[in-house]
């Protein structure tokens, strides 16, 4: 709320005063008459000036949006295609590059997940219940998250620097002074990539995560193969699967057209390409794990 130096106060009140004493007291004071009024709008075009930047990225992103789907649903029928080689290039970029990582990490998980349920369920004589435990867990939660997690910081950044360092070097300029629209040449096959990729990323991470569950309770906990087979597929259902698929699905979207928006609106040279890396990453993590609490709610309480 706005409020008056109290020396203006006193010294409005004072020419009121004197005023009416000199003109009757139902005359209207006229506000020419007055000093000026130093109000605090520092404050407030701050604001304006903070609220600007959020506003514009987030009408940038939105923009991209709908670019993307013109040129992926829209642009094919009207004879413009999309280049099918930028797309499997990428895809090595993306997808294939990180499945080491992706690899080490879901057998720590794994294994990390038996141990502890291990410990845990020993002493309610219920370690049979450990399968159970590392498959729906990865299935539903661990595995999108932590493969998206990796790509986010591995893959995500690294698009996010790419299509920066074009912009400061005005290869962006140069692709649209010949016609070309940086849309459909950079982005489209990196979203492509990105929705093929990190599905698949996911179901091989489950995969190596169960094997990690599984060499622990072979070689720890005194289970056979057979055993811990069939109680990790009786204990999960197609949903399982399916609910962390869609996960991943748009954990795709979200962290490649976060990354791609912020690498082609960077602004102050190499600096800048540094700044707009981090935010990409800040953002494309708070928004995943936003969705990923959305998404659980829908699919597992909501029904």
């Amino acid at each position: 709320m706005l409020s008056l130096p109290a020396a203006d106060l006193i010294l409005v009140r004072q020419q009121t005063i004197q005023y009416r004493e000199t003109a009757g007291p139902f005359s209207i004071p006229r506000w020419s008459s007055f000093p000026p009024l130093n109000f605090p709008l520092s404050s407030i075009r701050a604001s304006c000036h903070s609220a600007r930047p959020a506003n514009r990225t987030l009408k940038n992103y939105l923009q991209l949006n709908a670019s993307l789907l013109y040129w992926i649903l829209i642009a094919p029928f009207t004879g413009q295609f999309f280049k099918i080689a930028p797309i499997f290039r990428q895809m090595v970029f993306i997808g294939v590059r990180a499945a080491p990582m992706v690899a080490l990490t879901a057998f720590s998980v794994g294994v990390t997940l038996a141990m502890q349920a291990a410990h845990s369920l020993r002493e309610l004589g219920a370690e049979m219940y450990i399968p159970d435990l590392v498959m729906v867990t990865l299935l539903r939660e661990m595995g999108p998250v932590l493969i998206a997690v990796i790509v986010i910081g591995r893959s995500g950044s690294a698009v996010a620097a790419e299509l920066g360092t074009m912009k400061v070097s005005e290869e962006i300029e140069a692709l649209e002074v010949m016609a070309i629209n940086p849309v459909q040449y950079l982005v489209v096959p990196r979203f492509l990539a990105m929705l093929v990729m990190l599905p698949a990323l996911t179901i091989f991470g489950n995969y190596i995560g169960v094997f990690g569950g599984w060499a622990v309770c072979t070689f720890a906990l005194d289970f056979n193969t057979a055993g811990y087979v069939l109680r990790a597929l009786q204990s999960a259902d197609t949903w399982d699967l399916y609910s962390g698929m869609i996960k991943s699905g748009v954990f795709a979207w979200i962290v490649i057209t976060i990354a791609c928006n912020a690498g082609l609106h960077v602004d102050g040279g190499a600096e800048g390409v540094g700044q707009a890396t981090t935010a990409s990453v800040v953002q494309a993590l708070l928004a995943m794990l936003v969705t990923n609490a959305v998404l659980t709610g829908i699919f597992f309480f909501a029904a």
